[in-house]
């Protein structure tokens, strides 16, 4: 997306995450069904990956399935507003 590469199922510290591109240390995660009653895990993974230097979106799996150019419109404006100025993480 927008010359950037993503990879699905990443390795992340003790975490797989579900994409990741590595030049703009982003992590997207698609919060579903497997998500339900692990918010609290979520949030502390997250906070966790974050304090490493890593970027969070969470999308919701019925954004993706039923409209996915706002999700792919999402990204793409997170990239144009955040891609330049994105630091490296600290591991």
């Amino acid at each position: 997306m927008l010359g950037y590469q993503f990879a699905r199922q990443k390795p992340i510290d003790h975490y797989i995450v579900d994409f990741y591109c590595p030049k703009l240390h982003l992590v997207i995660e698609i919060d579903g069904e497997s998500h339900r009653n692990k918010s609290s895990r979520d949030l502390e993974r997250q906070h966790r990956l974050e304090s490493a230097g890593f970027n969070f979106l969470r999308v919701q799996d019925l954004e993706v399935k039923k409209d996915m150019c706002n999700v792919l419109r999402v990204i793409e404006n997170w990239i144009e507003q955040r891609g330049k100025t994105t630091p490296y993480p600290l591991s």
